[in-house]
């Protein structure tokens, strides 16, 4: 499929606002999109190569772009910067360079989908010594067979800035209505939120159809979207939603989940960004607390004082993120305890469909507690005054309130609901 092609669909989402002309647009391009490049088609149309998980970016400067046009185009590096000061978007730059280049190549095959994709790839793969100089080089030649129109594109993409307002699930939707029908979006949306990647998605549909969907499992190393709780103002409500609840401690820290085989571990963080090397006591707690079993369990981790056993501010924590040296000396200077509170998966078996009560005692089977790994602290009861009291333990603790969970309920990835309910003392 030529890169033409995508690039028109491009310009016509850009120029609206509407969503379901969006939607429209959309589903138009995947039904004439050809199998073999679909997947590559939504991942360009998200601004990425893969999946976030796994943490393959382009990983290009802005600067590092404009040294590339400038190259690429023969313009200097003066006027570039003058044109990125005055219209705020190297894609609109790289449009207007590419156009009034000086040289225009010999002979120029057009761009296709699966070459820009390629190419593409091949600069985000790019590390060691000399890997900005072949990152350079590898756009430069990409930009030198490209129009005007699709080097503002390709340029937008590297730079993570694709300007279409198009949302994950607006993909969502129009996966659905180009190849099943608007009744089995819930199933899409499921399938994505399981595996998510929707590049997955639109090539199970493409080739099985909605039905091939049921192939999507969780397993490990593949992280699944995050379920995410509700709020609500006093805990006399949560109670008349829910009856007897389990509530767990709120702790102030950073939400993980953990994959963990008997010879790897790696963590995810809510947002599905791989930060298993950032905390090394973590991965060393769920060694021993984890034996000779596959599991995925999602707690969260709080900074702690090593001296004193109590909790530290979020900030400290935060402090580590991202970190790529001296991780080792934050680890022991700023550690980081991991409060577990569900498990996903046991062995082979896929427990979010599960309820609460069953997912919560495997935990407990699975996870031995130690020094870095420790169990949620837990009350089940329907009693305000019980809750009242808790409340006020896990503020002393250093908490930020309680999460309420409703004993039935299943995990639903990616989903917001009243099935797990937060409480803090800022909601009263």
């Amino acid at each position: 499929m030529q890169f033409a092609r995508v690039v028109d669909a491009y310009e016509k989402i850009e120029a609206t606002t509407k969503r379901l002309e969006m939607t429209e647009l959309l589903v138009g391009l995947l039904r004439e999109t050809p199998k073999e490049d679909l997947d590559k088609v939504v991942y360009l149309t998200q601004g990425r190569i893969h999946p976030d998980y796994e943490g393959i970016e382009l990983g290009l400067a802005e600067k590092m772009v404009m040294r590339v046009l400038a190259h690429a185009t023969g313009m200097d590096d003066a006027r570039i910067g003058r044109l990125w000061k005055e219209k705020g978007d190297l894609g609109l730059v790289a449009q207007e360079a590419i156009g009034a280049r000086r040289q225009k190549p010999l002979e120029s095959t057009p761009l296709t989908t699966a070459k820009v994709y390629q190419l593409l790839d091949a600069i985000a793969r790019e590390s060691g010594e000399g890997s900005q100089e072949r990152k350079i080089r590898l756009l430069s030649d990409l930009l030198g067979n490209a129009t005007p129109r699709e080097a503002k594109y390709v340029v937008r993409m590297v730079v993570g800035q694709m300007r279409l307002g198009i949302a994950d699930m607006t993909i969502v939707d129009a996966l659905a209505a180009a190849f099943a029908t608007k009744a089995d979006r819930p199933r899409v949306e499921r399938a994505y939120n399981v595996c998510s990647d929707l590049g997955e998605v639109a090539r199970v549909l493409a080739s099985k159809g909605i039905d091939g969907l049921g192939d999507i499992h969780l397993k490990l190393f593949r992280p699944i979207r995050a379920m995410l709780a509700e709020r609500l103002e006093t805990l006399e409500e949560i109670f008349e939603r829910m009856g007897k609840a389990a509530l767990e401690y709120k702790y102030d820290g950073l939400r993980v989940q953990a994959h963990v085989s008997p010879k790897r571990i790696e963590l995810f963080s809510r947002h599905l960004e791989n930060i298993t090397v950032q905390f090394p006591e973590i991965v060393d707690g769920l060694r021993s607390a984890i034996k000779d079993r596959a599991a995925i369990v999602e707690g969260e981790a709080v900074p702690v004082d090593p001296n004193t056993g109590e909790f530290l501010p979020f900030q400290e924590v935060s402090r580590r993120r991202g970190r790529k040296t001296e991780v080792e000396r934050m680890a022991q200077e700023f550690p980081v305890t991991l409060f577990a509170f569900d498990c996903l998966l046991r062995l082979d078996e896929d427990l979010t469909a599960r309820p609460y009560v069953e997912r919560r005692k495997a935990l407990e089977a699975v996870v031995k507690p130690n020094n870095g790994i420790r169990h949620s602290t837990v009350r089940v009861t329907e009693d305000v005054k019980q809750a009242e009291a808790f409340f006020d333990k896990a503020l002393q603790a250093g908490c930020e309130g309680l999460m309420a969970k409703a004993l039935d309920s299943t995990y639903d990835a990616g989903a917001r609901g009243f099935k797990w309910i937060k409480f803090k003392k800022e909601y009263s």
